[in-house]
């Protein structure tokens, strides 16, 4: 059994706490907050695409063109070192301390993509986007640009993020070891279904993943 030597992390619910994004949302619809987070959560807890959600307030809504007008508007897609999970900087420093290559890819805009690169300088090796790579998740040539620019095979990457649909299952079809976190509306939702069982680990923290990678590695040194 091979071991683990890459570590990749989905930025949304993984890395940064999007409560601040989504509330500027219903902020910009001019629809309460509250209201908005509960369309929001029955919409992806049936299975439909995020997105409809903004369908329910303003038909027609264009997510990337509204993305232009807030931008426009003074208003830009922003997040900073307060959105970030307190779990991430310290599971980040761990993990290379264990000598493991780590890197950040999502499906996230070119100006997103620049915010993480301001943010995470030093703590990984590469930063990549959607929007940089031309392919969103769940589309499997995401995860064939993932295996591309890591220094590893593909079964010797371990995705990490909080949905099921865009992150767990697409990772493993494609050959690697994930990590399903139970944090975000999805990974709470996600948590608890049948195909949660596939995922590698399932963890409540990125402060956990050190640990199981140990172990993971030392049993496959074992096989």
């Amino acid at each position: 059994m091979t071991t683990i030597k890459a570590v990749v992390f989905d930025v949304g619910e993984c890395l940064v706490d999007e409560t601040r994004e989504y509330g500027t949302w219903a902020d910009w619809l001019g629809v309460p907050r509250h209201t908005f987070v509960a369309q929001f959560g029955a919409v992806i807890a049936q299975g439909r695409d995020y997105r409809e959600t903004f369908q329910i307030f303003r038909p027609g809504f264009d997510l990337y063109e509204e993305r232009e007008r807030r931008a426009a508007a003074g208003q830009p897609e922003w997040f900073g070192e307060d959105d970030i999970y307190p779990d991430v900087r310290p599971a980040f420093a761990r993990l290379r301390a264990d000598s493991l290559w780590l890197a950040i890819a999502g499906n996230q805009t070119t100006r997103a993509g620049g915010l993480l690169r301001e943010l995470f300088t030093t703590d990984v090796d590469l930063i990549g986007t959607s929007d940089d790579w031309g392919a969103s998740k769940p589309d499997p040539l995401f995860f064939e640009r993932v295996a591309e620019v890591a220094p590893a095979a593909a079964n010797e990457i371990l995705y990490v993020g909080d949905r099921l649909d865009n992150d767990v299952l697409p990772a493993r079809a494609a050959g690697m070891r994930t990590a399903l976190i139970r944090r975000g509306p999805w990974g709470w939702i996600h948590q608890n279904h049948p195909t949660a069982e596939r995922a590698t680990f399932r963890i409540h923290s990125l402060a956990e993943l050190p640990e199981l990678i140990a172990k993971f590695n030392a049993g496959a040194s074992r096989a």
